[in-house]
């Protein structure tokens, strides 16, 4: 009659264990600001790429044996460099070796992204078919009209533009490039590539000054 007994008071023991252990379990957990649960969670696969950031795998991919360049393409709100390539005959003259890298530049900023930078969220305002050519006689012999009006087109593509041009051989080496339209004689002006331009291309056009023309 007592083995019964013992039996059952021996399970009721690792009974009372068991719950104990349970609660002691559950305190810990609350104390590290976990909650406890039964109920498997799955938040899904890890992000395959880190936003705005492409590898050396990436970028090699795109090198090109012409004249390595870089644009501007925006990304989280912000302008960020890609690496792209302009092709330059050799011989060309400084005149228009300058038109001929603002061309290309101007095609790699509206040119279909490749998948790898899709994914890693790049995207560009630049419209297709924008065209570019040196300056008028009075102009700055740095100056570069465009097929649009510069103050015409969208805040984000003039802040690529602006910033592509003014980091390239398009432009002079000061930071900034002077812009005018082509179907226009409107005045030209100097726009530059500010720190704030390059964090927030949205807020507004460029900073620019007026240049006059001889």
């Amino acid at each position: 009659m007592r083995v019964p007994a013992v039996r059952v008071r021996g399970s009721r023991v690792r009974g009372v264990r068991v719950l104990a252990a349970t609660g002691v379990l559950a305190g810990l957990l609350a104390g590290c600001g976990i909650r406890a649960t039964q109920v498997p969670t799955d938040f899904g696969p890890a992000p395959s790429m880190v936003p705005c950031e492409l590898s050396v795998t990436d970028i090699a991919t795109q090198a090109t044996p012409s004249m390595p360049v870089e644009v501007f393409l925006l990304c989280s709100g912000a302008l960020v460099r890609v690496n792209r390539s302009v092709e330059v005959a050799e011989g060309t003259d400084e005149a228009t070796r300058r038109v001929v890298v603002a061309q290309g530049l101007l095609d790699a900023l509206a040119e279909d992204l490749s998948d790898v930078e899709d994914e890693a969220g790049y995207d560009t305002a630049v419209p297709s078919g924008l065209t570019v050519t040196g300056p008028r006689p009075g102009d700055p012999e740095d100056a570069l009209r465009l097929s649009i009006a510069p103050d015409s087109l969208p805040k984000y593509a003039l802040a690529q533009i602006v910033c592509t041009f003014a980091d390239s051989a398009a432009a002079g080496d000061n930071g900034s490039v002077v812009l005018g339209s082509s179907t226009s004689a409107e005045s030209l002006r100097r726009y530059e590539c500010a720190p704030e331009t390059q964090s927030d291309p949205g807020a507004g056009n460029p900073p620019s000054t007026e240049v006059g023309r001889t």
